[in-house]
């Protein structure tokens, strides 16, 4: 019986010019990170770029020795292809916030259908600056407030697709959007009242 290598020694081997240990974990990988990236596009050519251009930034962030999640290699790599899902969605003008009637917004999304003109105005007015501001979030809060408002995911899908609970993933989100506040008076974006 053939002992696995664990992740964490395989990066490290890869680091240190081991091209054949980038391919084992590929090959180990492939079948999640494909299915993960397929049900988000449902789209065989598009999930096979976006396969593609993860393990391009993955290898390029290996090279550059930036990588510091020590044992966590599935999750990491989960991520950047997450992202990637979201840069595709947004290239293409298919975010929920892009698309759709004048009536749909983000702020229906998050779960408020009684959207009001004071809302509406603010909306107008950050929809896009959001983006940016988002970019200044910790990499797992920024994740979640994606995973909830551009995916429209539940929190038990959002706790099963980073491995983290319920409860932590609840909490990243209110720390999120008390940093984007902070961030937000932080830039004197005045909100429209």
């Amino acid at each position: 019986m053939e002992l696995q290598i664990d992740d964490s020694v395989l990066v490290k081997d890869y680091i240190n010019g081991n091209e054949k240990a980038l391919e084992v974990l590929i090959n180990r990988h492939n079948q999640r990170i494909s299915s993960f990236i397929y049900s988000k596009v449902l789209d065989r050519d598009v999930s096979e770029d976006i396969f593609q251009d993860t393990f391009i930034k993955v290898i390029k962030t290996l090279k550059k020795g930036n990588y510091s999640e020590e044992g966590k290699f599935l999750p990491w790599v989960m991520r950047i292809a997450h992202n990637l899902v979201i840069d595709h969605f947004r290239r293409n003008k298919r975010m929920p916030m892009f698309e759709g009637n004048d009536d749909f917004n983000i702020f229906s999304v998050i779960g408020d259908d009684k959207l009001n003109v004071e809302k509406q105005l603010i909306k107008d007015q950050i929809d896009s600056d959001l983006n940016l501001l988002i970019e200044e979030l910790p990499e797992d809060q920024k994740e979640v407030l994606l995973m909830r408002i551009y995916r429209d995911m539940s929190f038990k899908e959002i706790s099963e697709n980073t491995g983290v609970s319920i409860n932590t993933a609840l909490g990243r989100m209110r720390y999120a959007l008390i940093n984007l506040r902070k961030i937000i008076e932080k830039n004197n974006i005045v909100l429209t009242n």
